[in-house]
């Protein structure tokens, strides 16, 4: 542990320079970082960064051929009192985690490009040993190859194939899990066009399953998604965006309260979002279909987040109010089931706490941001959180159950409160601290251990 705080010191002490305004003209550093790309280096005037020599480096003479390195460390605390309400282990102390990445990318022309990332995750401290999202001393993040070419003037085609990390939309549905210590990450392909108004994407992959060792993690070859995935601008919407989706998904080990059975789901859904005039708005929908053993599939979901922003007022308030609902098994002892399956979804769906997930619920959670400075900001927000059918029980957000339905006619599961805290320093470091309760509802007071959930998150990081 101390030995991750020294290089986490060290590397915010190396940074340690004036970040001028000309400087936060430059793109910034991404949730992905093989979206960054650095060829303007070959002919920019922006005043230089002192990590400029390692982010474009000539391979030759054309300067379409250039090696790009850079990376990250994540430095965290966590204490949760009363883990999943009682139900798990207390860690005495708390727990640590480190996160480190260096990845390096090669571009090889206009057309050919490799990306590679390593990722080393540890942990110390967690009662039982680490989780599956905890440790993961080294492997491949990322390790993929683009093959990249024209469509005639009309567009532009990617090819991917590798290793590759996911998101689609605001990650409802698929989510490289940047909460926990492991990040999600795939092997297979992704197809991306880019047309006149439109992105579409293709992809057929299996996720990681992870392991805690050295380079010894392999292909999940129990579960497989596919799909097709469309972002675009239609003239029948006046701003904001419209996305169109199909994603088929299969798990050898569907776990759900009715049963652990083969499952075959389909999704369809469609999402809207933009702003304008204070006003911003992310809603979708999606309706699943499919096969589960020897039954049929029929779950949908609906989720929004409206806000709106005092653009003229001191601190930028911003007010929302997120409302999502997704469907539950309404008979545990038929073959059929309707409980919606959010495939893989942010880990931290709800709150950093990550105790509930996206399954058989419904909830209303009203929020507040404010930008107090330029780099500091303050989030809050309040979550009620029910669940939809009595029948079915409450889900963790990696789809676990985490409580029966226990014979329990209450439908409240919890009210959670979360104050969130992050101060960018500088365009390289960042802290960020939250603080999250959830009292426990009717459900589970009458179905097992009901003790209040304390959660405290303190993080340090830094990326070049």
């Amino acid at each position: 542990m101390k030995s991750g705080v020294i290089v986490a010191a060290t590397a915010i002490l190396s940074v340690s320079w004036d970040v001028s305004a000309e400087e936060h003209a430059r793109p910034g550093f991404e949730k992905f970082r093989f979206e960054e790309n650095y060829g303007f280096l070959n002919s920019s005037d922006m005043p230089p960064d002192p990590f400029d020599p390692f982010k474009y480096i000539k391979l030759g003479g054309d300067p379409d051929k250039y090696l790009s390195l850079g990376g990250s460390i994540r430095e965290r605390y966590e204490y949760t009192n009363n883990p999943v309400f009682g139900d798990d282990s207390q860690d005495e102390n708390g727990v640590w985690l480190q996160r480190a990445n260096l990845h390096a990318d090669m571009h090889l022309g206009p057309y050919l490009r490799v990306f590679s990332e390593l990722s080393s995750a540890i942990e110390e401290g967690r009662a039982g040993g680490p989780s599956p999202v905890d440790e993961n001393k080294l492997d491949l993040q990322n390790a993929f190859a683009d093959l990249s070419f024209g469509l005639g003037g009309n567009g532009d085609m990617t090819i991917r194939a590798g290793r590759q990390e996911l998101e689609f939309g605001s990650g409802r549905l698929v989510d490289t899990r940047e909460g926990t210590n492991v990040r999600r990450t795939f092997d297979g392909f992704r197809g991306g066009v880019d047309l006149p108004g439109w992105k579409v994407d293709t992809v057929a992959v299996r996720p990681r399953r992870d392991h805690d060792g050295v380079f010894d993690d392999e292909t999940n070859d129990d579960e497989a998604l596919w799909g097709v995935y469309a972002v675009g601008q239609p003239d029948l919407l006046l701003v904001g965006t419209l996305d169109l989706y199909y994603l088929g998904f299969h798990d050898d080990f569907g776990n759900f309260v009715q049963a652990v059975e083969n499952e075959k789901r389909h999704t369809v859904g469609a999402r809207i979002s933009g702003n304008t005039r204070g006003w911003d708005w992310n809603w979708e929908a999606a309706y699943q279909f499919g096969s589960f053993g020897d039954g049929d599939i029929a779950a949908w979901t609906l989720a929004g987040d409206t806000g709106f922003t005092f653009e003229e007022a001191p601190l930028l308030p911003r007010f929302g109010l997120r409302a999502n609902i997704a469907s539950g098994d309404d008979d545990p002892n038929d073959s059929d089931l309707q409980t919606f399956n959010p495939l893989f979804p942010r880990g931290n769906y709800f709150s950093q706490a990550a105790v509930l997930g996206p399954r058989n619920f419904f909830n209303v959670n009203p929020h507040l941001n404010l930008q107090v400075t330029d780099s500091f900001s303050l989030n809050s927000d309040v979550n009620f959180y029910w669940r939809l059918e009595k029948n079915d029980g409450v889900y963790s957000p990696s789809g676990q159950v985490i409580r029966e339905p226990g014979g329990s006619d209450a439908r409240y599961v919890a009210t959670g409160i979360s104050v969130e805290a992050v101060w960018a320093l500088m365009n390289n470091v960042d802290f960020t601290a939250i603080y999250t309760r959830l009292e426990p509802g009717a459900f589970i007071r009458q179905t097992g251990e009901s003790k209040a959930v304390d959660f405290l998150e303190l993080t340090a990081r830094f990326r070049f």
